[in-house]
């Protein structure tokens, strides 16, 4: 028998799992890697289910940030010897979409997490540096840095960056 609990939660799933994903994908730069983060996160709200019921996407978000910093973190340590798309865009903003991948692909995991939050999710930078337990003036340069880098891996998206964003 289905309890409300899992009812909830499968509803929360079926509705946002699609957004969430792109998400990830925007976060990770990898379809596959984008598909294991919504899975980490959703075990883990499903877990914390009926404390966060009431706001679970705020939580499912705030911990796929921090699970893909965490893996990052795992590795690059590991690595230094010391121990998505929206099938339905025109056709047109596929060369301004692979062009714009390579470029984020050329950011820090934490420039890149920056970036989406503040500009894909759309959250201010108080908002940004709440989610990933930073300080105001932090989300700010690493958007600064991150727009700057963007701006010389890839001189074409000036327009899509803006000249002084």
């Amino acid at each position: 028998m289905i309890t409300d609990d899992e009812a909830g939660f499968a509803e929360f799933v079926a509705a946002r799992q699609s957004a969430l994903s792109r998400t990830a994908y925007l976060l990770t730069g990898d379809h596959h890697l984008a598909q294991d983060l919504v899975q980490a996160a959703l075990m883990q709200a499903a877990r914390h289910w009926r404390r966060i019921h009431t706001s679970p996407e705020a939580y499912v978000r705030r911990a796929m940030y921090h699970q893909n910093i965490s893996w990052w973190r795992r590795r690059r340590f590991a690595e230094s010897g010391l121990g998505g798309h929206d099938d339905a865009a025109p056709a047109v903003d596929t060369d301004l979409r692979l062009t714009l991948d390579q470029a984020l692909a050329g950011l820090t995991p934490r420039q890149r997490t920056v970036l989406v939050l503040r500009f894909y999710e759309d959250l201010t930078e108080v908002e940004t540096a709440r989610a990933l337990a930073l300080s105001t003036s932090t989300v700010k340069s690493t958007t600064r840095h991150a727009l700057a880098r963007l701006r010389t891996l890839a001189p074409e998206l000036a327009e899509l960056i803006g000249a002084d964003a």
